[in-house]
């Protein structure tokens, strides 16, 4: 049984249900899944050199301040572009609220025209874990897919992902803009190489590492009290500043010159025509006596103005505040904070905005609701205070459960023939399918742009016990790395997943995710424990007594084999067909026969493997899966090829290129081209054909923005250079 391959499941191979007596296989019973999905995420950058990312999220609010600090830094650009250096670097630090992301983005819609080629956006705290630092591998991702390559041409290694982004950006003038940094290790990839770039970093902490590599630092302070005036009389008017200006100057010093303190003033004032300066200020001074000495970063002046704009909320918009404070991602949308307060949206969405207007909560760009860092504690201190341990679970409990529903629809959406272990039945009857309706969101796209949502889910459930929710939602999340590849974040959600079927004795799901978790491991070169894994995974598969199962674990061998011994290559994929066979699991056995003939041919048995490629051809033709039996034919072309047949190899990787154009499988396309146009150059055919070839693959390479493109430019270059040599030796 292939990872990508399924069929009519025997019920009697499945592990017995233990959450109800007539279901067979592990299941999740149906409760309230999901409210409204919203899903407004920028369109994704198109593929090709010509791409030019505009990043930089877009300013909600006036700026009447950091004129002086604007100006320092577009000097201190300016001057560095003057000297020696290339390349623009600069780090603003300076504690939570005071404004660095602000400024930066502020410069960044100010200096638009000195960045022609761009300016790319990297928010590392959406990227980050429990670990120290966030994954830098897949922001360098982040900025070659903003840069134009797909994700089929972006290297597994950070190394190499570095070096392309330093490829792509040589001889481009872009902007890098680097947000809530916290190890300077995160930025060295990310520093371009075009001349008259520039990269700039936002981080808590001063990063003085980076001043050795040439960074400039800037420290952002709080603002004054003439720009904390000038603040809240831009949101409040001139005129309710100048009628207490003694009243308006303490409420800028409870608030430590911070603006999202300032802004959250501001919006209480707005909120409440009754309230005065005055009256604010005296509250403001009660509250900072009674939480003199409380955490919140050790700002208990922010303490005091988050804890009267909390208390003067509606119960029910308190309590959607408190819970939203325990959700462990970074953003949310109406239907998640309607499932995690058990309310329906519609009662939901009135008390969103309610929070968006006292400034407890902001509004992104894509329509998503998200927390400053400080509010976010406060909300989770609040919800410490007033929620029984028991709430806070089933607020758990009911996302973790939201977010199955939705990723099992996405992941079917994608593929409904695949291998699962996890019964989805119940929970999916009966509920909505996002992915279903007319104008619904493309299931991948959905899933990438909540990736570390989801991640975060993973992590905080299997945290709290939550096993029987976070091995399904991993085997489900795992349809997105089968077509782009994060391998870290793969890898850790395989890992969770593991672990949680482990833990609730599902042999058949833990034998899953470990054949899975081969296969980002290997990418990364840890062949030793990716074996280990398999191993684990053959015996667990065993005791599950599940074939079809153990016939996908055989393929997961095989491809390990591949890697340093043909002949057991050869040995793991006839076990899988066998296996697959007896499982009757048709697709699963077109697609090891695949393999098995790949192996076969690697293995020198180049006759054997033109068989056995015909049988896989014929198989998946009849199935109508016309881009793996594209696929196939390309192989058996390349083993005619090698067996001497010429004319036969040209006929067969010609169908196959058309066919796999046929299939929007370009990638494959061009590697096909590729090998036909050399076969055609040897065997002395017509070079008009070869040039024809080879052109059409360095469009797919380069449009793609992959490394094989510049090789072949050489390629078509030196072609053409031999023609005009030739020629002219004619004329002569």
């Amino acid at each position: 049984m292939t990872s990508e391959s399924s069929g009519d499941r025997p019920a009697h191979l499945y592990v017995r249900n233990e959450l109800s007596g007539n279901v067979n296989g592990p299941s999740i019973q149906a409760q309230q899944i999901h409210g409204g999905i919203t899903f407004n995420v920028r369109t994704a950058a198109p593929c090709g050199p010509a791409s030019r990312p505009d990043q930089v999220p877009p300013l909600t609010v006036r700026c009447v301040n950091r004129l002086e600090e604007l100006s320092s830094l577009d000097g201190a650009v300016s001057e560095l572009m003057r000297g020696p250096s290339p390349v623009g670097f600069h780090v603003i630090s300076g504690i939570p609220g005071v404004g660095k992301t602000t400024l930066v983005c502020r410069w960044a819609d100010q200096a638009r025209d000195r960045f022609p080629d761009g300016q790319i956006f990297v928010d590392y705290a959406a990227l980050r874990g429990h670990t120290a630092g966030g994954d830098v591998s897949a922001a360098v991702a982040m900025c070659l897919r903003a840069l134009g390559v797909c994700d089929i041409n972006i290297p597994e290694s950070l190394a190499d992902r570095t070096a392309l982004f330093r490829t792509r950006t040589a001889g481009r003038r872009i902007l890098v803009v680097l947000d809530d940094v916290n190890q300077p290790a995160q930025v060295g990839p990310l520093v371009p190489k075009g001349m008259g770039s520039v990269v700039l970093v936002t981080s808590n902490g001063r990063l003085g590492e980076l001043a050795l590599d040439g960074a400039c630092l800037m420290s952002l302070a709080p603002l004054n009290m003439a720009s904390g005036l000038r603040l809240l009389a831009d949101r409040c008017g001139e005129e309710a500043v100048a009628a207490d200006r003694r009243a308006a100057e303490r409420l800028v010093e409870f608030c430590a010159g911070l603006p999202k303190a300032l802004h959250l003033v501001a919006a209480r004032l707005l909120t409440n025509h009754r309230l005065t300066m005055g009256a604010l200020a005296e509250e403001l001074a009660d509250e900072a006596r009674r939480l003199r000495g409380l955490s919140l970063g050790g700002k208990h002046s922010v303490s005091a103005v988050l804890d009267l704009t909390y208390r003067s909320l509606p119960p029910d918009a308190a309590r959607l505040y408190r819970v939203l404070g325990r959700l462990p991602g970074r953003s949310f949308d109406v239907g998640t904070a309607a499932v995690a307060a058990g309310f329906d949206v519609a009662t939901a969405e009135p008390l969103l905005g309610v929070l968006e207007e006292s400034s407890l909560l902001d509004v992104t760009e894509d329509g998503r609701f998200r927390f400053h860092d400080l509010v976010r504690l406060h909300a989770r201190e609040r919800a410490a205070e007033e929620e029984t341990e028991s709430s806070r679970s089933a607020v758990m409990e009911r996302v973790v459960t939201h977010y199955l529903a939705l990723v099992a629809f996405a992941d079917r959406a994608v593929r409904e023939d695949r291998l699962r272990i996890a019964d989805l039945t119940g929970l999916l009857r009966g509920a909505a399918n996002p992915f279903a309706a007319e104008a619904g969101p493309e299931p991948l796209a959905w899933l990438d742009a909540e990736r570390a949502n989801i991640l975060a889910v993973l992590r905080e459930a299997a945290r709290q016990g939550l096993h029987r929710q976070v091995w399904p939602l991993a085997e489900g999340f795992t349809v997105l790395f089968l077509h782009r590849r994060y391998l870290g974040e793969w890898q850790e959600s395989l890992e969770l997943g593991a672990a949680a079927a482990a833990e609730a004795m599902v042999p058949a799901a833990e034998a899953r995710l470990r054949s899975l978790l081969s296969r980002p491991l290997m990418d990364l070169g840890d062949y030793d424990r990716a074996r280990k894994e398999l191993e684990t995974a053959a015996a667990c598969a065993e005791v599950a007594a599940h074939t079809a199962l153990s016939a996908s674990v055989q393929e997961f061998f095989g491809r390990y084999w591949d890697r340093f011994d043909a002949s057991r290559a050869v040995e793991a994929y006839r076990r899988s067909v066998e296996l697959n066979i007896e499982a009757e699991e048709w697709r699963g056995v077109a697609v090891a026969t695949y393999f098995l003939g790949c192996a076969q041919d690697a293995a020198g048995n180049h006759g054997q493997a033109l068989d056995t490629l015909r049988r896989a051809h014929q198989d998946l033709s009849a199935r109508h899966d016309a881009r793996m039996a594209a696929r196939v034919l390309a192989a058996i072309g390349a083993v005619q090829e090698r067996l001497g047949d010429a004319d036969a190899a040209m006929r067969t990787l010609g169908e196959a290129a058309g066919a796999l154009r046929a299939e929007r499988a370009y990638h494959y396309e061009a590697q096909t081209l590729v090998r036909l146009a050399g076969l055609i150059e040897r065997t002395g055919g017509a070079h008009d054909v070869v040039r024809e070839h080879m052109t059409r693959a360095f469009e797919i390479y380069e449009e793609g923005g992959s490394p094989e493109a510049e090789k072949l430019r050489e390629r078509l270059d030196r072609s053409a250079d031999m023609r005009e040599g030739s020629d002219g030796h004619r004329a002569d």
